[in-house]
This record gives structure tokens, C-alpha cells and sequence, in this order.
């Protein structure tokens, strides 16, 4: 049987969903967990440790792994073990939670999770995964200590902008809503362009306006959507996003004596888009582009009454939905796979640096880190296979959310499929530190916010502020939209939905101890138990901790609450220690 919980209150201002949350659901389209084709994953032969560590990471060690089928270099935080402890046998990986990296476990040298482990004789790794932290993109084995440094300038000098006043915050949380929302096609006033002058004589635009380069550019996202997104995007959310962009430039059009023209452009671009011919289709596609920015000139000289700013408006179009595309070809990733490319190219590292004796590593998930060791075991377990790790410790994790009132249920309209490719990024890591002056200072508009870190006086104020202007990092939409497939029946499943983790969880043999917090609004403890009742009885240990009079334990207070150290801890530590044989 498992042990009571304590109640939980769930009391929370409903301004999450309004303030924040609005900036994120605006749109016309969304992703949709369809299967792709990738080439079987292996771990690249580069790897590194870089010698001068950028100043952001506290570990004793940085090091570099790459992998095969991408061009990501994911960054482990590599902290020695203690020569005072009693020695141990295995390896000890740190996985994140959703958006976070690795400063999260190693927050100062008083309250670090990370150095606390290390102290207690265990060779403690923290993963960063694709998009997080110190991980980079593109950088060789001769950049990678260039790339890592610029990036920490980068990371320090964000917190030190956001602490500048709550003005510049309001000014922050404005700009990302409007970089998520729904392009606006109606006029500003006093908007320029590149190529188009707003205010003047109308004739003047047709001598300042670069046709040429426009139906270049206008091609070059037909072709772009058509060739190389496919890559990236499923048939049918590429016939979406085509059929949206081309709403976009009706809109310009409605109610004129073009509109009839526009539309016969329209149908023919359509069918092309169907097609997608290999020979010819870029001539094609520049003909019509062609006779759409003709189209555009015409409203713009001929129409009486003119449709000002025409020109404008169709270059800003084209310009927002390029923006979008590149923002869905640049964040293109979601949980399966971290699941499936980063976790093992990171457990295959650190086997070859520590050398355990089994082969197989200690291992602790915060969050998604705790979602990503369930689904592995899981995958394990389906397959017959033993996983290579020795013993799991889950902190805030679950698998199925359907049963538990979790806050992340407000994310769920972005699975909506009419909520689509308008909102390809979620950045989580802009939105809270911009919204954190005004959750710390009067009137504390967003105090709410802290209550879903950490609950009353668990915290240091210092160390909850660079937890909030360090930790979080932009989420692909992709990303979020598969984790939302745990607040449906079945639970977490893979991309393409045809594998539910929680239907063969039951399969593996590895011991599993799992940590909830009393006043996790994110996590609650009702969600953690429906994973682990799942979980044979004599391989799982579960914990909630809290008191019904305090002290309370939200979702980050189970790593860096200022009680951890004396009631955490020591029950990881007692459990690793049964299982470090």
C-alpha cells in the first residue's frame, strides 16, 4: 500500500492562464506527433573536456559530446568525487527538468544538489540536452571553448539586464507576445521597410519598390516550405501552414477588385504545392510569385480608392512567415529525442570516463529528467533488455498527469491542432525572467509565479532569483506538445502515438525511488502515485514529503529547498548507497 499524502492546497491565481499563457496559445496551426524517418542513432567519435571553462559553469569540469544525426554538441557539468567520502562503484547522472539546465542542481555552493552528491563519494554528471544551457549547434572541436564562453556572457548578461526594474520587463513581456502572436496586417503607422517608403507620392512606390528582390524572396518561401521544411513538418502540416500564409495575403486583398485575380494565382500555387514536381517547380513557382506581387502592385497604383500601404503590408507578410519557418527548422526536437539520441550518447560518455565495473550508472530525473528515465526503463522493459542503470531515483515525475489538477493542464489548448505552427517556440526562459521583477517587487503582479517553484520561505530569495534568470531555456513546441499527451488516457506516448511508456513500465526490474512534494502545483503528489502504482512493490520506494503544518515542498524544493539538504538528501543518499553494489 502506499503511504498517505498530505493535503495539498491548491489555491492559485488564475492570471497564468491569462497573463502569460495568452501569449502562447495565439495562432492558426500546431504540430502534430506524426512519425519521421531519422537514421539509427549512434555516438560521434568527438568528444571533449574543455580546459577553460566559462565562468557560468561551477562544475570542475566541462565536457562535450556529439551525436550522429545532428550537429548539437550536448554539454555535461562534471563534478569529482569527494577523496573524503567512502568510494563508490557507479557513476551518478543529473537529468533536468523541461526548459532548465544544469544550474538548477548546483545553484551555489551552499545549495547545490549537484556538489552535495559529490560529497558524498559519487562521480556526479549533469546533462544538458539539445537547446539547454552550454549545449551548442554547429561549433567544431576548435570553436567549442569559444562557443561555450560566448554563451555564458550571454546567459549573465540576461540576468543582469532583468534586474534593471520592472518597466523593462513590462517592455520585455510585450515584445514576447507580439514575437508569438498571430502577424498583424493591418498598417502601424510610421512603419518602414526595406524597400518601401509608407509616406508619399503613391507613383514614387513603384520606382522604390524592389520587385525583383520580392519575388525572390517570395519564392524562396514557396520553396522553402515546399522542399526543405518537409523535412521537418508532416505532409499535412505543410499543406496548414501553406493554406495560413496564403490566408494571410488574402486578408491584404479582401473586399478589391483583385481578390478574384489573387484567388486563380492562389488555386494554381495550391495544386503545385500538391504536386510537388521535381522538374520545373521552381520556375513555376517564381512565375506565380510574379504574378502575385503584380497583383499587389496593381491594388497598390491602380485601385481607386488605392489600398495604401499594400506593399507594405505584403512585405511584412512575407518577412513574419519566414521568421516562423525559420524558427520551426531551427527548434526541431522533442521528447523522443532526447529519449532516444541525447540521454544515450551522455550514458555511453560517461561509461567510457568512469568505467564502471557493470557497466551500468546511478541515475536522478528532476521533472522530465524523472519522465525520461520512467520512459527508458519502459522502453527496456518492452524490449526485453537490461537498461544500464543500476538504480533510479524520480523527483516530481510522472508519466500520467490525467488524475492530478497539475497547472500544465493550462498548456494543454496548445495541442489544440487550430492552435498550430504560429507558436513553434514557447520561450520559457524569457517569460520568467521578465515577468520576475514583478513577482519580487510591489505590487507583485506575477507573485504567483513563485509558488509554482517554491513554496513559502523554502527559498533563499538570492538563490530563487538566479534559479528564475539562469535555469530556463526556449521549449520547441514540438516538445511541448508530446509532453501534453501525458494529461491524456494512456499517458506519455512517442511521436507517432503508438507507444504508451506506462503500458510496459511494469516490465523492468530496475529499483526506483520516487519523490513527491506536498505542494508540487506542477507535479502533485496524485500524479506521482499513478506512475508508481504501476511499478512492481518490491522494486519501488516512494516518498512524499511536506507536513500538513509545514514546512511545505513545491515543485523545485525537492533539489534546492533550504530544508533538502537536512530531509532529501540524506533519503537519496540511503537509497543510491542500497543499490551502489
Amino acid at each position: 500500500m502506499l503511504p498517505k499524502m498530505a493535503p495539498m492546497s491548491m489555491s492559485m491565481s488564475m492570471s497564468f492562464q491569462s497573463d502569460i499563457l495568452s501569449a502562447l496559445c495565439k495562432g492558426s496551426s500546431t504540430f502534430c506527433a506524426l512519425p519521421r524517418v531519422t537514421a539509427p542513432f549512434r555516438l560521434r567519435a568527438f568528444s571533449t573536456a574543455v580546459s577553460d571553462k566559462p565562468s557560468i559553469c561551477t562544475a570542475d569540469e566541462l565536457h562535450y559530446v556529439s551525436l550522429s544525426n545532428s550537429d548539437w554538441k550536448l554539454a555535461l557539468w562534471r563534478y569529482n568525487p569527494s577523496p573524503l567520502a567512502p568510494p563508490r562503484n557507479h557513476p551518478l547522472l543529473l537529468l533536468s527538468g523541461v526548459g532548465t539546465n544544469a544550474i538548477g542542481y548546483d545553484l551555489s555552493p551552499e545549495s547545490s544538489f549537484a556538489r552535495y552528491m559529490s560529497g558524498q563519494g559519487f562521480e556526479t554528471w549533469i546533462l544538458e540536452v539539445r537547446g539547454a544551457g552550454l549545449s551548442l549547434q554547429g561549433s567544431n572541436s576548435k570553436d567549442i571553448e569559444q562557443s561555450a564562453n560566448a554563451m555564458s556572457q550571454k546567459m549573465e548578461a540576461a540576468s543582469e539586464s532583468t534586474t534593471n526594474g520592472a518597466v523593462a520587463s513590462n517592455k520585455e513581456l510585450n515584445n514576447i507576445s507580439c514575437a508569438v502572436s498571430e502577424p498583424e496586417i493591418s498598417a502601424p503607422n510610421g512603419v518602414e521597410t526595406e524597400n518601401v517608403a509608407i509616406k508619399g507620392d503613391l507613383t514614387r512606390l513603384a520606382t522604390v519598390w524592389d520587385e525583383s528582390k520580392l519575388v525572390a524572396r517570395l519564392t524562396e518561401t514557396f520553396m522553402f516550405l515546399s522542399e526543405r521544411v518537409s523535412g521537418f513538418l508532416s505532409e499535412s502540416q505543410s499543406k496548414v501552414m501553406f493554406a495560413n500564409f496564403l490566408d494571410q495575403i488574402s486578408k491584404l486583398l479582401v473586399d478589391s477588385p483583385l481578390y478574384e485575380q489573387f484567388n486563380e494565382v492562389r488555386g494554381k500555387l495550391s495544386t503545385l504545392f500538391e504536386t510537388r514536381q521535381n522538374s520545373g517547380i521552381t520556375s513555376q513557382i517564381t512565375d506565380l510569385s510574379q504574378k502575385l506581387v503584380n497583383i499587389i502592385e496593381e491594388g497598390q497604383l491602380s485601385v481607386s480608392p488605392p489600398l495604401f500601404d499594400l506593399q507594405a503590408r505584403f512585405t511584412s507578410t512575407i518577412e513574419d512567415f519566414q521568421k516562423q519557418l525559420d524558427l520551426i527548422v531551427k527548434y526541431d526536437w522533442d521528447f523522443d529525442h532526447y529519449l532516444e539520441e541525447d540521454v544515450p550518447a551522455a550514458i555511453e560518455y560517461i561509461m567510457k570516463q568512469s568505467m564502471p565495473k557493470d557497466g551500468k550508472l546511478l541515475a536522478i530525473g528532476h521533472s522530465m529528467g524523472g519522465i525520461l528515465l520512467y520512459s527508458m526503463l519502459s522502453r527496456f522493459g518492452f524490449k526485453g533488455k537490461e537498461p544500464r542503470l543500476a538504480a533510479v531515483v524520480t523527483l516530481a515525475s510522472s508519466l500520467d498527469y490525467t488524475s492530478s489538477k497539475s497547472t500544465l493542464k493550462l498548456l494543454l489548448p496548445l495541442a489544440d491542432p487550430a492552435q498550430a505552427l504560429n507558436v513553434p517556440v514557447v520561450p520559457l526562459g524569457a517569460i520568467l525572467a521578465a515577468a520576475y521583477p514583478l513577482s519580487s517587487r510591489p505590487p507583485y503582479v506575477f507573485s504567483w509565479l513563485n509558488t509554482l517553484i517554491s513554496a513559502e520561505d523554502m527559498m533563499d530569495p538570492d538563490l530563487l532569483k538566479r534559479l528564475v534568470l539562469n535555469n530556463f531555456c526556449t521549449i520547441p513546441a514540438k516538445l511541448v506538445l508530446q509532453l501534453t499527451t501525458a494529461f491524456r488516457e494512456r499517458g506519455l506516448c512517442n511521436r507517432n502515438g503508438t507507444f504508451f511508456y506506462k503500458d510496459h513500465l511494469h516490465k523492468s526490474n530496475t529499483p526506483i525511488l520516487a519523490i513527491a512534494g506536498d505542494q508540487d502545483l506542477i507535479c502533485p503528489p496524485e500524479a506521482v502515485e499513478e506512475t508508481v502504482k504501476l511499478i512492481p512493490e518490491h522494486l519501488v520506494s516512494y516518498k512524499v514529503f511536506g507536513e500538513p503544518g509545514g514546512p511545505h515542498y513545491a515543485h523545485y524544493d525537492l533539489v534546492g529547498g533550504r530544508l533538502a539538504v537536512e530531509q532529501v538528501y540524506p533519503c537519496i543518499i540511503e537509497f543510491l548507497s542500497c543499490h551502489d553494489k
